[in-house]
């Protein structure tokens, strides 16, 4: 159900030609490519004569309340750049829809390697462990980060984040169901749900947050050893639990031994020797942070089940038409696959 004219509801060429002649000044050369790796805002590629360019902007067509905010991302990134957290250079932002009909804004593209495969120049036991220690070690960075310095300290509420977490994406997976339920049900999933909101824990440290914290989320250059250059997809960083990150990226760690989930791939070049387990991971975390991995269950639970309904989302955007995107067709049998991931979790049968 691949829509043939969504790239024509992205963008208007000569209104965001106008936008560029006046924010950056004319240009001799104009070419956009629609980057279709992405799964929440798109991400399209701007060359704009010495400019090298990435727009991002909200998917268009309907979409969940509160979902795809590119401007709370954009600020982000911007406090970010002085930062030790390495993001891409921030350009300029736009709220004015009469350019593309939506919110969006620019930043500098980052030249390397996302990790959606094992590049070559990585493929030694060595360079494994070096790539998986940057990653970790960026992330506990990230929960470090003073946000009164970099003037993040009124972003979000941190107190009650966890519960507020829970129910969010279980009101995404309802906006999803509501489309979705036609095709297939998963009662699964509300079982899940409900096993989250009633072991939600009390208490937990309040740091910045990611929100989107995976392997194909960052960047590394292209040189060795493994340097990672760039963190992307901000558009749910905010102050909260950073126990939530954790649980999140280790959803896309696997270890050798785990069980397949049919269609449910994950980065399995990350089971080859040199990358460290799941549980190394959590230790090296520990480690860089001071922090301990605490009440690991729920949070590897949660993990899954914000994927599940991160995945229903695009299945009722594919449903509607409101996505150009091929494997959004596969979330009618991806979700059920996470849904039973969730519950081995849950019951202690995928251990850390």
């Amino acid at each position: 159900m691949t829509n043939p004219n969504y790239f024509d509801r992205l963008i208007d060429e000569p209104a965001l030609q106008r936008y560029l002649e006046t924010t950056l000044g004319s240009a001799d050369k104009f070419d956009i490519d629609y980057h279709r790796e992405g799964k929440s805002n798109e991400t399209l590629f701007l060359d704009w004569g010495d400019y090298d360019l990435v727009l991002r902007r909200p998917p268009a067509g309907a979409t969940a309340e509160s979902a795809h905010d590119v401007h709370r991302e954009y600020r982000i990134l911007d406090a970010l750049q002085e930062t030790d957290i390495p993001v891409p250079r921030t350009v300029a932002s736009c709220d004015d829809h009469s350019v593309i009909g939506a919110d969006f804004y620019l930043m500098e593209r980052c030249q390397g390697t996302v990790l959606r495969d094992e590049p070559e120049r990585f493929a030694t036991p060595q360079y494994r462990r070096a790539l998986s220690e940057r990653f970790i070690e960026t992330i506990a960075a990230i929960h470090t980060v003073d946000t009164a310095t970099v003037g993040l300290d009124d972003l979000g509420h941190p107190d009650g984040y966890t519960e507020r977490q829970v129910d969010r994406w279980t009101s995404q997976l309802e906006w999803a169901f509501e489309r979705t339920e036609t095709e297939r049900s998963i009662p699964l999933l509300w079982d899940v749900a409900d096993w989250l909101a009633a072991n939600v824990p009390d208490e937990y440290d309040h740091t910045l947050v990611h929100g989107d914290y995976k392997p194909d989320n960052v960047m590394f250059g292209p040189e060795t050893p493994p340097e990672l250059t760039a963190v992307f997809d901000w558009e749910l960083c905010t102050r909260g639990d950073p126990a939530m990150d954790l649980g999140w990226l280790l959803v896309y760690w696997p270890d050798e031994g785990d069980p397949e989930y049919g269609s449910s791939a994950l980065p399995q070049f990350l089971t080859r020797d040199g990358y460290p387990t799941r549980r190394e991971l959590v230790e090296r975390y520990e480690t860089a942070t001071g922090r301990e991995f605490e009440q690991q269950r729920f949070y590897r639970t949660f993990g899954v089940f914000k994927m599940a309904s991160a995945c229903e989302m695009m299945y009722r955007r594919y449903l509607e038409g409101n996505a150009d995107d091929e494997s959004y067709s596969r979330m009618e049998n991806r979700v059920p696959d996470l849904a039973e991931r969730a519950s081995r979790i849950l019951d202690g049968n995928e251990p850390l």
